[in-house]
C-alpha cells in the first residue's frame, strides 16, 4: 500500500465510486459480501487498492496546502517539480488557531511582530508521497487564496 486506507467515513462517502471500482474487477454486491465474509484478507487488499487510487487522484490534483499552529502558518504551493513554502511567524501573544488571532494577522501583517520566510525546494522523492506526508502531519488542502495573498506581500 502506497498511502493509507481510507477511513470508514471516507469509504461511506465514496460508496458509489467503490462499487464502480469493484465492478471494473467483475465483483458485484453479492460477490463482495461473500468476499468480506469468507476472505477478509482479499477484501482488505481491495480496499487498500481503492484507497491508493483515491489518494493518488486527490494528491495529483492538490495545488495548495496550509498548516496552522498557534504561532505559525505554513503555506505550500505544490508544483510539478518543486514545492514553494511561505512561513508566517507571529511573536505577539495571540493564537492563530482562533478567529481573533487569524483576524489580527490579516489586519497587522506589516507589524514588526510578524515575520516571513519563503523558499522553494525540489521534491526529494515523488511529488505525491511528499504531499501525502504533509497531510498526514496536519496540513490541509486549500484553494490557495492565503498563499496568493501572502505571496504578493513578500514579493
Amino acid at each position: 500500500m502506497k498511502y493509507r486506507q481510507l477511513t470508514k467515513e471516507q469509504f461511506e462517502s465514496l460508496h458509489q465510486e467503490f462499487a464502480q471500482f469493484l465492478a471494473t474487477q467483475s465483483i458485484d454486491v453479492k460477490e463482495w459480501t461473500t468476499i468480506k465474509a469468507e476472505n477478509p484478507k482479499l477484501a482488505e487488499e481491495e480496499m487498500n487498492l481503492f484507497s491508493d487510487v483515491v489518494w493518488e487522484d486527490v494528491l495529483t490534483r492538490t495545488k495548495f496546502l496550509e498548516h496552522f499552529s498557534p504561532k505559525t502558518i505554513n503555506l505550500f504551493k505544490c508544483e510539478d517539480q518543486e514545492i514553494k513554502r511561505i512561513v508566517i511567524k507571529v511573536e505577539k501573544d495571540i493564537d492563530l488557531l482562533t478567529q481573533n488571532g487569524y483576524t489580527w494577522l490579516l489586519e497587522h501583517y506589516k507589524s514588526p511582530e510578524v515575520s516571513f520566510l519563503h523558499g522553494n525546494k525540489p521534491y526529494s522523492e515523488e511529488r505525491n508521497p511528499e504531499i501525502f506526508d504533509l497531510i498526514e502531519k496536519g496540513s490541509s488542502i486549500s484553494n490557495g487564496e492565503l498563499f496568493a495573498f501572502f505571496e504578493k506581500i513578500i514579493s
